[in-house]
């Protein structure tokens, strides 16, 4: 079975639910939220990778090209989640007035 992220409408769902997420982390200052999304889009790039790898040579080249668009899309999804996951971080450790890791992005938040 393949979950199909390259269709365009499948991915304005999953960018909607994801926005919402990091959204309702931001608002609840806790970063597990955010987490979750990135282990399911971590878990999903790791799926289609293990279906694009034993079906290339022997599936149909519409399959092929959908589990390659899925990848990709898949890449995008995982960065945006990131993302979200380190600005929810930030929040949650600046409430909690606890050290983050790193403060690597502060260049980049302190824009947003």
């Amino acid at each position: 079975m393949i979950f199909n992220t390259s269709d365009p409408i499948n991915v304005v769902l999953i960018l909607a639910a994801t926005v919402l997420l990091v959204y309702l982390g931001k608002e609840t200052k806790k970063s597990r939220i955010p987490q979750i999304t990135l282990f399911v889009f971590l878990a999903l790039i790791l799926m289609h990778t293990v279906q694009f790898v034993t079906m290339a040579g022997t599936a149909a080249p519409e399959i092929v090209k959908i589990l390659s668009t899925s990848i990709a899309v898949d890449f995008g999804l995982v960065m945006i989640a990131f993302l979200g996951y380190l600005w929810v971080d930030d929040i949650e450790a600046k409430v909690k007035q606890t050290k983050v890791v790193s403060n690597s992005l502060d260049w980049f938040w302190k824009k947003v």
